[in-house]
Parts: C-alpha cells; structure tokens; sequence
C-alpha cells in the first residue's frame, strides 16, 4: 500500500475513533466524506461520487463526495432522520495562519437524541434521549431533551417491572435509548423499541454505568447531593442518570449547563397508560394513518406557541392523579373560560412569543447564531404585557405562574443595542453587532468604508502643523494613502515627508502616520470580522449565564399558553367543568366524542349518558349492531375521563370523574406476524395484561373479547374476563364492555353491580336507522344480516343469508344452494340490485314533484 498523505492519515485517525459514525470532514468551504462514508452519503443524500488521492501515488484513489458547510445542516437532518449518527469534524485553526497540516477534531456528534437545531426538529414535541439500567429485576429509566433541558427519572421494580420500563417508554417515545445492565440483555424490550417504538437503540460499555463515576455526575450536574434528589436508595436510577449524562457531554462536546433540574417522579403520581391504551385511544396519532389529524391531541392543541404546544402533549401522555392539583389547573381554566376579553389579549400576546426553551439550549450549547438572539429578544416583547395581564388573575396556579414569568427586559435591551435587526446566517462573517455598541468597532468601520473622519483629520493636523492651506490627503491603489502638496508650497514640506511622485502640479508624500493608517485599513477587516464575533459571543455567554431565568419565563408561559388555550377550546365548543374527587363515580350526561364531533360535517353528534360505580353500576354490557357507535361510545368515556384529569374541560353537559388510576382498552384486534402471533393470541395477550394489573379505581374498555376464536370458546372466555372483571373481591372496576354474544346479558340478574345497556335501533321493514343512543336493557337482535345489506352486500346474498339464518334459529337443517349458470353475481347484478334498493327507499307518497323529477334524474344516471 502506497504512503498515505498527512490529511488521509489525519482523516483515518479521527474516522477510527468514531466508528459508529458518518464523518464530516471539514475541507475548506466542504465537509468531506471518504471511503464507505462517501458511498452512503451519496446513496442516502443524492451526492455525486467523486475519488480522491489516498496516498502520496496518484494510482491510489478513495471514494469521495461532499456538501458545502453553510448548507450541511439539512444533509445532517436527513442523516439523522433515518437513524444514522453524524460526528462534525471542524478546522481548529486558521488555514491561513497554519504551519503544516491544518489541525482537525470532533466538535459534536448529532444522533436521533442529540438534536438541538429548530430545522431538524418538530417545534410541537420535545425530542427525548432516555437511558434504561437495570439490576436485580430493578430499573432506573432517565429521559433527557437536551433542546429544553428537561430532564426526568423514574424507576421500576417487581413483578411488572418490564411492563412499566415499556410503559413509560411509551409516555415519552423517545429518538434513542441507551441500554445497560439487564436492560440490554431484554428481548421484550429489544422488540418494543424495535418494532413498536421504532427509536435508535444503543447499547452502552459497562463502564459507562460505574456506580461512583455516575452518582458524581449526577450530584455535580444537578448541584445537589443524591439524598436531597431522592435516589440514595435507588442506584438504578442514578446511575441510568449519570450514564446519559456522560453520553449526552460525549456527543456534544459542550456543558450541559441548561440541564439543571432533575424531575424524578414515581408511580401513583400520573395516570398510567401502556402503549396499547395509547394506540387504541388515539390520542397524538390515527392508528389507520398515524397522523395528527383525527387524535385527540388535534382537537385540543390550538397553542400559540411551541413551548406550549410541547406542555399541552407532556399533560395529554401524563394527566394527573391528585384533585387538588387537577383543580388548580380547572379554577384557572375556567376564570379565563369566562373572561373572554382576558383570554383574547392573552391570546394576542401570546402569537409573538418565541420557542425560549430551545433558543436557550442552542445559546447554552454554543450553536446559537444571531438570528436566535434576535428570535429571543423579540419574543421578549409580550412579556411585561402578560405579567400585567397575569396580575389581574385570581386563581392561585396564576398567582404561581407569575412568580416564575420574568420580563426580561434586561435581555431584551442588551440583544437590542448589541445585534442589528436582520443580521447575516454565519457569525464568522461579520456584519450583525449594530453601530454604536462598540467604540473599537466603529473606529475599525469608519476606516473600511474609506476612512473620511481619519483622512480629515489628517489633513486638518497636516495643514495646522506644516501652515500649508492647499494640502490634501488622498489615496490611490498604486501608491495608497499620499500626502499632495502643489509646486507652489513644496518648500514649507517637513522633512520628515518623504517624497513617492512627482507630478506636473505638485509632489505626493507619504509619512509613517500615513503608512500606519495603510496597514490598519488593510487589517481593519478582518479585525472587524473578529472583533464582531468576540461581541457576539460575549452576548451569547451574557444570554447562557441567565439560562435559569429563561427556562422558568418559558416554563411559565407554556402553562399560560395551555391554560388559554384549554379556555379557548371550551367556550368554542361548549365543553363543561368536570367535578373532580376521588369517589370512585363516573357520572356523564350529555357526553359527547371530542373528536367525532368535530370530523363530523353534516351531522349533529349524538350525545349519550354515562353511570358508573364502583357499587352497583361497576359494569356495563354494551350490545347492538355493528357500525351502531358501541367503539365510539366507549372510547368517548374513556377520552373524557382523560381530558378531566388533564386539567381540561369535557365535551359534555355535566360531569363528575372519580380520580382513574389506569385506563385499560381491548379494542379492535390484528395479526402480530414479526412475533407470530395471531390475532386471537394478541388479544388474550392484552386481555391477560389488563387482568393482571387493573385496580378498583382503573377504568376498562373491553370491546368484543373472545371474538377471534369459535362461538362457544369466546363466549366462554368473554363471559369469565366479565366475571372477574366484576368480582369485587379481585378486581371490581369500573367497566365498559361491549359483546355479540347476546347469551352474556343475563349476567344481569347473575352478578351484583352489572347493568345491560343497547344502542337503540329502528326498524322499518327491511330498513334500519341507527339512533346512537346508548339506552338500559340488552339488544333484543344483533341486526347483522341488515348491517352487510347496509354495506352494500347484493340482495341475493342477502336473501340468502335470511333463509340460512331463519333456518338456523329454528333448528331446521341446512342445505346448499345450487347457483344456476345465469344465475351468478356478476358486477352488472350487483348495480341492478343498488338501483333496485334506490327504487325502494323512494316514499314517492310525501316527495314533492321537484324532488320528485330530482330522484328521476338521480335513477336515469344510476342506469
């Protein structure tokens, strides 16, 4: 192998360091890539393959292919988006002012976790970073937003313990996890990070949880000693703590100085969701199409701004379980519901905040360049408006939010006279500190832009000194800076001139007055260059050591903007004030679907009642015919009950919530082909989960369960989950369950605390209407046959199936049909029996003679 050049051997170095890694090597105006790096890069980003020299002959070539510096952030955005780590390799010197080889290292390394730049980011959910350790069938779990700051700690132990790592895995759907301990060595925990969180998964070096290193690091970051956190007894969590930490410093290369509060919570302080109950209820995503539209949180998030739109989600995954703390948000709430005026202004304010919170880790980090200053000094505008806004408040959680919302206006101000108000993207390239704020720097400026006022000066003191009234300082590119004296008063020229041309109208001088100015303007430039960037970075550190101010503003007003915007909603949609206590009741009257209501577009949303105990109401059997609105129904309750513990008003007329400790749902069923398991074992899988961890104070939404296997196996199945569901003395929940299997109604009379509701029907003819209402008593038909002629099933078929089922309640014996040749459904019998059932829904005895003539045409086109 031919000898390899300084910079290949440069390169190879660094690349063996960061294996892992995709390496931007920063080349001039390019950040390179070579070898394997350069041939996937230009696979995923669309770049042309070039080759470079790799060693000292030039036979030898290397895969290359580059992307210029100034742009590189949307290439890395695209990396990272797909999951690959990128390690940024700067120039740490000069080129210029280098002997030899430009010295080179890693400045930061960007993984899924560590992004911290707004354009690679969704502004509406924080991007976590979370560290999973376990030991001893105990696990400490750490999740980090190291572009807010925030971070969180939780631990988890016994018998469930897996269940609630996955669980709150779930709550914060983290961009990566770092595993160590007995969490690398989980394949349930494997498989869900793989195939149901879709995150990047690591696996970290034994070291990186050393008990002493990391309880250190987590006392030094946080400033606290590990008693006062609340871990001494738990070394799982700190040490999942400080294993991030070190990863997060590592990756960054920078402090972490904006992560300075450590939020550690236990069980029994939120409402548990696993990632079943998430998915079924749809609160951030569409199961069919995972998108926004359609889930609960887009019916609720109306924020102003991104800070808010991240704490409005952070409630949604984790609503409360404390009344106390629940009303405090419902008297804010509901003072600002009837203060539309308030709540308008609030409102207005609210539009030019900007994201503090991400501005802030940016500054922190040292990745901020001046448009984030300038972002953040005005988004500071609003804020001596909203704490007079605030004082005018009466409920006590704005009392406390407006110990924590500064004005700023000290930041403000100094952004304001520092940084010029469209500065340039680079910070290196000067032109963003506004004239005035610096002496040096309006000296160095007046000299670059031809030097009037120091030229002037000259020539005046020039003229003073030598008595000479026509000397004139000029300046020309051959000679630079000269002294021009005409012929007539050459003789009163100090001797101290020295003569540089001679011309027929005079002489030209120059003095070391002159050619100290020359060089100056030569070196003004880049002075400035400097000079602006050491301005600039002294504002940034000014900015980074108030980080602690910024964080509790930006915290303050995300909760206002919430607050407002949880008003907003209510009056917009006629919500109500649930009573929150801890009686264990769930009363709803009028309750409506949150988010049905609002896709509905030319139908009024049918309301419904709800009644549910822990006595003598604990379970409701649901029957009535499929596409009827049982699911709706169902989630409606279990949606309501999470919106009331949010802190938020319902979509009903009145409501009272006893405080639910877990919402657990059995809805819909598929096949898990990646784990093989069918769709009647996923949902005996999810059924025994809900079994095993359900409380009397959980509430369970249990739709059709024993469905996916043959009649008798899933009534009995259904009928024994109902059962133990219902037993006070084992689980005695509060229960929605919804079934076909009509034999299940008599349970009724059976069991103490169950009650039969159906959704009501009418029936005409060969017709039915749906009325969705939920009323008491059991089905008295499954009205399946009509539902498939509903759905469009031809009509023979549906002749057809009347007789098989007449046949089968009545006990006669079956027999095969024998379709004739021309007797086969084909696409035109199918449309003749559509026309036909057109023809028949006609009540030709009311219609006026135009809607006559109008179902006519409508006929005339169907043919």
């Amino acid at each position: 192998m031919a000898e390899l050049t300084p910079m290949m051997r440069q390169y190879l170095e660094i690349k063996e360091r960061h294996p892992d890694c995709i390496l931007f090597f920063r080349l001039g105006d390019f950040y390179e890539m070579f070898a394997d790096d350069a041939k996937l890069a230009s696979h995923e980003l669309d770049l042309t393959l070039t080759t470079r020299d790799r060693g000292k002959e030039k036979s030898e070539q290397v895969p290359m292919c580059g992307v210029p510096y100034h742009s590189a952030e949307s290439y890395i955005a695209r990396l990272v988006a797909r999951g690959y780590k990128v390690a940024i390799c700067e120039q740490m010197e000069d080129p210029a002012l280098a002997k030899g080889l430009v010295k080179r290292d890693i400045t930061r390394i960007v993984t899924p976790g560590t992004v911290i730049e707004s354009s690679m980011l969704d502004e509406s959910r924080n991007n976590y970073f979370a560290c999973v350790f376990g030991e001893g069938g105990r696990y400490g779990l750490s999740f980090c937003d190291i572009s807010t700051g925030a971070f969180y700690a939780t631990q988890a132990e016994g018998a469930e313990a897996m269940e609630r790592v996955i669980s709150e895995l779930g709550r914060f759907a983290p961009a990566e996890v770092l595993r160590g301990g007995d969490a690398a060595k989980s394949e349930e925990l494997t498989r869900t990070l793989q195939e149901r969180l879709s995150c990047c998964a690591d696996l970290g070096a034994v070291e990186l949880f050393a008990p002493q290193e990391t309880a250190q690091l987590v006392e030094k970051q946080f400033g606290r000693p590990l008693d006062e956190l609340g871990l001494t007894e738990r070394p799982e969590v700190w040490r999942s703590a400080g294993a991030l930490l070190r990863t997060l410093c590592e990756l960054q290369k920078t402090g972490l100085s904006h992560v300075r509060e450590l939020e550690f919570y236990v069980s029994g302080r939120f409402m548990e969701l696993d990632l079943s109950a998430r998915r079924n209820l749809e609160l951030t995503e569409t199961m069919r199409a995972g998108e926004k539209r359609g889930s609960l949180l887009w019916v609720l998030d109306h924020t102003k701004t991104a800070m808010g739109s991240r704490m409005l989600r952070s409630w949604l995954e984790k609503p409360l379980l404390s009344p106390k703390r629940i009303n405090a948000r419902l008297d804010a709430v509901e003072e600002l519901t009837k203060n539309s005026i308030g709540r308008d202004e609030l409102v207005h304010m609210l539009q030019d905040v900007s994201d503090y919170e991400r501005v802030t880790a940016r500054i922190v980090t040292g990745a901020a360049n001046c448009r984030d200053l300038v972002s953040l000094g005005n988004g500071c505008e609003p804020l001596p408006e909203l704490r007079a806004a605030i004082g005018g408040l009466h409920a006590s959680l704005f009392g406390v939010l407006l110990d924590e919302l500064d004005d700023l206006s000290d930041l403000r101000d100094e952004i304001r006279n520092a940084i010029v108000d469209e500065p340039p993207f680079s910070v290196r390239e000067g032109g963003m500190i506004r004239d005035g704020y610096s002496e040096e720097l309006d000296q160095l400026r007046d000299i670059v832009s031809g030097g009037k006022g120091t030229l002037a000066r000259i020539e005046a003191e020039e003229r003073e000194k030598t008595g000479i009234k026509t000397l004139r300082v000029g300046y020309n590119r051959v000679f630079g800076y000269y002294i021009e004296v005409s012929k007539g008063q050459t003789a009163q020229v100090p001797e101290t001139y020295i003569r540089k041309q001679t011309l027929t109208t005079g002489e030209r001088y120059i003095t070391p007055e002159l050619k100290e100015l020359e060089r100056t303007i030569l070196t003004a430039k880049d002075r400035i260059t400097a000079l602006e960037y050491e301005l600039f970075s002294q504002v940034r550190q000014h900015l980074a050591d108030q980080s602690a101010r910024i964080q509790r503003t930006a915290r303050a007003v995300a909760a206002l903007d919430v607050l407002t915007n949880f008003a907003a909603l209510a009056a917009r949609q006629n919500y109500c004030r649930p009573e929150i206590d801890l009686s264990g009741e769930l009363h709803i009257t009028d309750g409506r679907h949150p988010v049905v209501e609002q896709v509905l577009k030319d139908a009024l949303f049918v309301p419904n009642d709800t009644a549910l105990d822990c006595g003598a109401n604990r379970v409701a059997i649901l029957t009535g015919p499929n596409m009827a609105g049982k699911s709706t129904y169902m989630r409606q309750v279990a949606l309501i009950v999470l919106m009331a513990q949010m802190g938020c008003f319902v979509p009903a007329r009145t409501a009272r919530i006893g405080v639910v400790d877990r919402i657990f749902t059995r809805i819909g069923a598929s096949d898990d082909l990646a784990s093989g398991q069918s769709t009647f074992m996923v949902e005996m899988t999810e059924v025994a989960e809900i079994l095993k961890h359900a409380t009397s104070h959980s509430l369970l939404i249990l739709d059709e369960i024993g469905r996916g296997t043959s009649t008798f196996d899933g009534m009995a199945i259904a009928r024994a989950v109902l059962e133990y569901a219902a037993d006070k003395k084992r689980i005695g929940a509060k229960t929605l369950f919804a079934t076909h299997y009509h034999e299940l109604t008599d349970i009724e009379q059976e069991i103490e605390g169950v009650r039969n509701y159906n959704i009501a029907v009418r029936k005409r003819g060969a017709d039915i209407v749906f009325l969705r209402k939920i009323v008491p008593g059991a089905a008295d038909d499954s009205y399946g046959v009509e539902v498939a002629r509903l759905a469009g099933l031809p009509d023979k078929v549906v002749s057809r199936a009347r007789e098989l089922l007449r046949a089968l309640e009545s006990g006669a014996p079956v027999r095969t049909v024998r379709v004739a040749a021309d007797d086969q459904i084909s696409i035109t019998s199918m449309e003749n029996d559509a026309l036909r059932r057109k023809l028949e829904s006609l009540a030709i005895e009311t219609m006026t003679p135009i809607e006559a003539m109008n179902a006519l045409f409508e006929l005339k086109k169907m043919l």
